[in-house]
């Protein structure tokens, strides 16, 4: 590293900028394979230097830049550098506010570097600028061997999130993917859990913090464990495999040296041979015994050929054996598969038996949903007629009041005389009556409130309610929802202009009751008049009491439906949810047991391959020691030969020397 330091302080004076401090302490401080300048203001010099090294740096494996300050030149330069740097795994550049040309850069270098396995951009803004986040993201989508990327708060939009969905698409290396506050919201997560099917690789994806829904959330994380348990048996495939290669080693290993003891024991053999042969030429005189000797031999030999006969037999019959087996093997796989099949054949039929009971009390419910809709309908017609009926009461009680206030008319001139005398009494009477009336008012004041904010209540619940149904229905029926919302908003201006017209009534009643008042303070006569307008306000009164009793009857019976049917919906949606989640058990079981198979059959396929490769070895050394065995009753045979011509050589050497001929003249020509 020391040369590092050297040539980066040669690279700043060739441009006649002066090498950092801190920089040089860092790279004197600097541990074996990591640099570390975090926190460090790098000016753009600096990062010049740095670049140009980084090209050519082979014994760098982390570079940490986090809150360094970083320009968009400077940034570009560092990256343009590591864009060709083979060795560099990891790289940290939180918070260096890298915008639209850092994104670019980053995406080049995706593109180009072929080392970086974990890549921090936290606390940046790459997400602000769609163009360049577009390119970072068709980078990642060409890269082939980051692992880990972390791009927390970089002000992803739902945008961003669709392009990235499409660079996991094309991405096969990413494994671990960190998203945490961002805005990516309801349309990106939307994105990303389309994407995740045909990523495989991907195990973890952190999306806390951008507005993303549970079930989208939801769905995000059983993606996860899909691709994590993929993850889990492709790495136990691996360890498998290992295993079965080093038994195959194991195997060739123990046959090579088999074969290598075999052809020691051959050269054996034929040092003996050679041995028996040079003893046979030695003891010429002696040949009857070595004739013998040698059928001895050649006995040993025939008993040896039998046993690698029988040896030859027996591994043919193990061979036909494996076959068998193989064989049965195979047809319990087929035997096996067809029961799968048929097992997942029922299953379907039971999930779609599941699914069309699911439907009809689908159905079911929504019947009965219209069935209240009818029944508040119903009421809602009840309760306007019951308003038409205190219409109707209260343009009586005007009627009365316009007669009242007539008579009272036609009693002022009566009245003007025996105005002086009962003054005093009237008086009295007139404070006593005025408190009466007030009492009244406010008690239809009262009453008229309390009915009016019923009603509100009544038709809170019923908004509520109908907001509920809408959101347990969804888009069938949103045209649905529109009207009721235009009715809901044509009843609270019919409810506003009949509050208004209530309001205007309730004027013209208090001056009708205060000209009544007058008139009541200035006849005794007319008192029994008035007693019998108070009698018949008390009934009416007591027929608005009943009016709200029944009000208050509709409304319990409201809300005694409403829970009914919210309880309904409820029981609806936990047995949606448990037959969904009954739907996603079996399903992910039936990928296991797919995963399963496919492992079972990969495994038969190199078991089956490793046996063929076992018996063609068999086979090619059978072969081999055919040949072997061939070239040796050829060279037995060539030595029975020489060996006949020898002792009849020597039989007539003997002759001729029995009868008394010279031995020179019977002896064979070389």
């Amino acid at each position: 590293m020391e040369e590092f330091r050297r040539s980066y302080s040669r690279l700043c004076q060739e441009s006649g900028a002066e090498p950092q401090e801190a920089v040089l302490q860092q790279l004197h401080q600097l541990p074996r394979g990591r640099l570390d300048l975090a926190t460090q203001s790098l000016t753009v010099d600096t990062c010049r230097a740095l670049g140009t090294l980084l090209q050519t740096e082979a014994l760098l494996r982390e570079l940490v830049l986090s809150d360094c300050m970083l320009s968009e030149e400077g940034a570009t330069l560092l990256l343009q550098g590591l864009c060709t740097n083979p060795v560099v795994r990891l790289l940290d550049l939180k918070g260096n506010n890298l915008q639209a040309a850092g994104a670019e850069a980053l995406g080049k270098l995706l593109r180009q570097n072929k080392s970086i396995q974990s890549l921090t951009l936290e606390w940046n803004h790459l997400g602000a600028w769609e163009d360049a986040f577009a390119t970072f993201c068709g980078g990642l989508s060409a890269n082939g061997t980051l692992q880990q990327l972390d791009l927390r708060n970089n002000q992803i939009s739902h945008k961003g999130a669709e392009e990235l969905a499409l660079a996991l698409k094309g991405n096969a290396s990413l494994q671990q993917l960190d998203l945490r506050w961002n805005n990516i919201g309801l349309l990106g997560g939307r994105a990303l859990v389309n994407c995740l099917p045909s990523n495989r690789t991907l195990w973890r994806l952190d999306l806390a913090g951008n507005n993303v829904p549970g079930d989208v959330l939801r769905a995000v994380e059983q993606a996860m464990d899909h691709n994590q348990d993929r993850h889990a048996t492709f790495r136990e495939s691996q360890a498998r495999t290992h295993v079965l290669s080093k038994e195959v080693q194991h195997l060739r290993e123990e046959k090579s040296k088999q074969f290598l003891d075999l052809m020691e024991t051959i050269d054996k053999q034929r040092e003996e041979m050679a041995r028996g042969s040079r003893a046979s030429a030695a003891r010429v005189g002696q040949l009857q015994e070595a004739l013998n000797e040698r059928q001895s031999i050649i006995n040993a030999l025939k008993a040896k050929l039998q046993m690698t006969e029988a040896a030859l037999a027996l591994s043919e019959q193990k061979a036909q054996d494996l076959r068998e087996l193989l064989a049965a093997a195979e047809q319990e796989q087929l035997s096996q598969s067809q029961k799968q099949a048929k097992e997942r054949r029922l299953e379907q039929q039971e999930a779609a038996e599941r699914e069309s009971k699911l439907l009809r009390d689908l159905s079911a419910a929504n019947e009965k949903n219209l069935s209240l809709r009818n029944q508040v309908d119903e009421l809602e017609r009840k309760v306007k007629s019951q308003q038409e009926q205190l219409f109707l009461t209260r343009q009586e009680l005007t009627n009365t009041s316009a007669e009242l206030k007539i008579r009272a008319v036609q009693a002022e001139e009566r009245l003007d005389m025996e105005k002086r005398r009962s003054r005093q009494s009237l008086e009295d009477a007139e404070n006593l009556r005025l408190k009466e009336v007030e009492r009244m008012t406010r008690h239809l004041e009262e009453s008229e409130r309390a009915m009016q904010e019923r009603v509100q209540r009544l038709e809170a619940t019923r908004l509520s309610l109908e907001e509920e149904l809408s959101r347990v229905k969804a888009a069938a029926l949103s045209q649905r929802s529109q009207a009721e919302e235009e009715l809901i908003k044509a009843r609270s201006q019919a409810h506003r202009e009949e509050q208004q017209h209530l309001a205007h009534l309730e004027d013209k009643l208090r001056l009708l009751t205060l000209a009544r008042d007058e008139a009541q303070g200035t006849c005794l006569q007319q008192q029994q008049k008035v007693v019998e307008a108070q009698a018949r306000a008390g009934q009416l009164s007591l027929q608005v009491d009943g009016l709200q009793r029944r009000l208050e009857e509709l409304q319990q019976e409201l809300s005694s439906k409403d829970q009914e049917k919210v309880a309904e919906v409820n029981r609806v949606r936990v047995e949606l949810q448990e037959q969904n989640g009954r739907l996603q058990a079996e399903l992910t079981a039936q990928e296991a047991l797919r995963e399963k198979v496919a492992a079972l059959e990969r495994q038969l396929k190199v078991l089956a391959r490793d046996h063929r490769e076992a018996l063609r070895d068999r086979e090619s050394e059978n072969a081999s020691l055919r040949e072997k065995l061939r070239l040796r009753e050829v060279e037995i045979a060539r030595v029975r030969d020489e060996e006949a011509q020898r002792a009849s050589l020597l039989q007539s050497a003997v002759l001729a020397y029995v009868q008394g001929a010279p031995p020179r003249a019977l002896s064979p020509q070389k």
